[in-house]
């Protein structure tokens, strides 16, 4: 299984100036994208490590092979996080090609909302357990005014609950073929995690990452805000974890091309 390393930024030069520098670097990351923020923070794992930067996080990479940024780029930040993670080959091999037709989707491959923020929306108090809050939606709101209605990719890390991991694949399975696929919902790179930068050597602290798309914001609230989700969400998934965070990010659209000349 190929090895990738994920890593959170915390930039110390500008951000274009970053940009323009791992533009004319070797590196090929599959994903290059602008962090925007916190939907669920960490409670324990790596708690201490992730929520400590102010300014908080600016980028998010995803590069193929074990050996991470290159020097120069890592010395244009002041702070950065990795994860180690295997992810299966057929993801690494395609999804150049897969993730160019997520953030530019043709007339009707994006779903309509399905009403649920519409027609008194489910809402919570926190969003820790993955439900729509009344800060979250003012956010979002505002976010989408601002940002319009682009895509974006939601990063988890998941810690599972001793012998939970088989519910959790339930909730997975539910997400893949109803209640996030009927928001346009897909977890396009799923993986295992094999090191963490802030755990003691030999020891794997989170079990998975998965980065999930959604045609807007607007998208991932009508999820969170509806019935159907939140039943599978509670049923499988709120308490077969451990730990867990979800970080919003829109990927940035670099001349970086993969073995196929596919560009992100």
């Amino acid at each position: 299984m190929p090895v990738c390393v994920l890593t959170l930024l915390a930039l110390r030069e500008p951000l274009q100036r970053f940009l323009s520098a791992l533009t004319e670097s070797k590196a090929a990351p599959l994903v290059i994208a602008r962090v925007v923020r916190w939907i669920i923070t960490p409670t324990e794992v790596s708690a201490s490590h992730l929520l400590t930067q102010d300014p908080p996080w600016d980028i998010l990479l995803i590069l193929p092979g074990s050996k991470g940024l290159p020097k120069q780029l890592r010395m244009m930040a002041r702070a950065e996080w990795t994860i180690t993670a295997g992810i299966p080959s057929r993801i690494v091999s395609s999804f150049h090609t897969a993730n160019n037709r997520y953030l530019h989707p043709k007339p009707g491959d994006v779903p309509l909302l399905t009403g649920s923020l519409d027609n008194k929306p489910l809402v919570a108090g926190s969003a820790q357990s993955l439900e729509l809050t009344e800060e979250l939606q003012e956010w979002i709101r505002t976010y989408g005014g601002e940002e319009g209605g682009g895509a974006v990719s939601m990063l988890n890390l998941l810690a599972f609950k001793e012998g939970k991991k088989a519910e959790y694949m339930k909730y997975g399975k539910a997400f893949a073929n109803s209640v996030g696929s009927r928001r346009g919902g897909k977890a396009k790179i799923v993986g295992n995690v094999l090191s963490c930068s802030s755990s003691p050597p030999g020891v794997t602290e989170w079990d998975e990452i998965a980065l999930a798309h959604y045609p807007s914001i607007y998208h991932f609230a009508d999820m969170l805000a509806s019935k159907d989700y939140q039943e599978a969400n509670h049923r499988w998934r709120v308490d077969s974890l451990k730990d867990t965070f979800i970080l919003c990010t829109t990927e940035l659209n670099l001349p970086i091309e993969d073995k196929t000349n596919a560009k992100l």
